[in-house]
């Protein structure tokens, strides 16, 4: 389980990918082993994973710090942790 209900910072950068279209499901509590996607390990820690729709194939900077503002993307907040 995460420390204090807080998320596992699995890196302080974005992973940067190339996505096809298509639905995924971001990991936010930072226990899974495939990150940045949900692998169900989040089960009893109050961790839910996030649903996020890539609509054409694109780059796509998933957050890593478990710590965006904006979801399942990067909005910097890893430089401040």
């Amino acid at each position: 389980m995460a420390e204090n209900n807080l998320p596992k910072i699995c890196a302080r950068k974005p992973e940067l990918m190339e996505m096809k279209e298509g639905t995924y499901w971001w990991c936010s509590c930072g226990l899974s082993s495939t990150q940045p996607f949900c692998d169900g390990s989040h089960k009893g820690s109050g961790f839910a994973p996030v649903k996020h729709e890539v609509t054409k194939e694109s780059k796509v900077a998933w957050c890593m710090c478990k710590n965006s503002k904006s979801g399942a993307t990067c909005d910097g907040s890893h430089s401040s942790l």
